[in-house]
């Protein structure tokens, strides 16, 4: 059957279409994004704005209208942390809903870390043992452990990389002093969670998903996206640390002169790089891989396992 995705998240819109089957590796057939940052249109009291809204409006129908094109049988449409926390999430909703006949699904926290932990699993199989998953978004950051492919824990932490440059890293380059205090508050927020994870036990292999730690891995020297999807792709803790105070001194400009550095995701490398940095350290992780399927091919992963017997064959 062929699904569409449609993945509201904090920085993009992400229509995935593919072609799938129980027990088949998702094919994708067709992608496309469109850059919101809704992390970043948030009003003082937390509300997503009336352009913000009018632009999700706008990306959705377009979206939905794609997905009838490429002749998809299914639509699994959902938000994570962006619309999740608004302070208007309900009324943003309705009036996707109203507008567009697109019934957002919004994932919790615990939700979004699972079903990135399933994709995990599900790629680098049962030889990887004990996985431990972290994922940067541009809302939060997702947590999950476990041996299966339910983890034995998972967490959501309002860490993303776009909430933290738009709430403390107002300058360009950042003023030394707020990138002390963001480091701060980011390590204080990770190290609550670090004892639900220490009791399980040591990790036999640690993987990260999300578009932050692919251009981490990419300027720290892993291969290029167009060098495929099998190649593999590492990020040390030691590389990161050399690479923290060089992304604090340079301008968002500068940062775009990196390797693998988009424009648009420029202005919260530097953040998404200190949770990165402190969710490595005190998780006493020395070397991550980074995982090709993430969130969205979670979500077909379950919707595959979950179709009645007779849709099977």
């Amino acid at each position: 059957m062929r699904l569409g995705v449609l993945d509201v998240g904090s920085n993009t819109v992400h229509l995935l279409v593919v072609d799938a089957h129980p027990g088949a590796r998702p094919l994708p057939a067709h992608s496309h994004k469109a850059e919101l940052r809704l992390a970043e249109l948030l009003e003082e009291d937390g509300s997503v704005g009336a352009r913000g809204v009018e632009r999700l409006v706008r990306t959705v129908r377009e979206a939905a209208r794609t997905a009838e094109e490429m002749g998809c049988e299914q639509l699994l449409p959902f938000a994570t942390s962006a619309i999740r926390d608004a302070a208007n999430a309900d009324t943003v909703l309705k009036r996707v809903r109203d507008e567009t006949g697109v019934d957002l699904a919004v994932l919790t926290g615990p939700e979004e870390a699972r079903l990135t932990f399933l994709a995990a699993r599900r790629w680098f199989g049962w030889s990887s043992g004990r996985l431990l998953l972290l994922d940067i978004g541009g809302g939060s950051l997702e947590v999950a452990y476990g041996m299966d492919e339910e983890p034995d824990a998972a967490v959501s932490l309002p860490l993303g990389a776009g909430r933290l440059t738009k709430g403390w890293l107002p300058g360009d380059p950042p003023d030394a002093d707020d990138v002390k205090a963001l480091r701060r508050h980011v390590r204080t927020e990770i190290a609550r969670t670090v004892g639900d994870f220490s009791r399980l036990g040591r990790p036999d292999h640690v993987v990260a998903t999300s578009k932050t730690f692919r251009q981490l891995a990419r300027i720290a020297g892993a291969p290029a996206s167009s060098e495929g999807l099998y190649v593999q792709r590492e990020l040390s803790r030691a590389s990161l640390q050399e690479w923290v105070p060089k992304l604090a001194a340079m301008t968002a400009e500068q940062r775009c002169d990196l390797p693998g550095v988009s424009p648009s995701r420029a202005p919260q490398l530097l953040a998404g790089a200190l949770v990165a940095e402190a969710a490595m350290d005190l998780y006493g992780v020395e070397v991550l891989e980074v995982c090709p399927w993430a969130l969205r091919e979670g979500v077909i992963l379950r919707r595959l396992d979950h179709l009645p017997a007779e849709a099977r064959h």
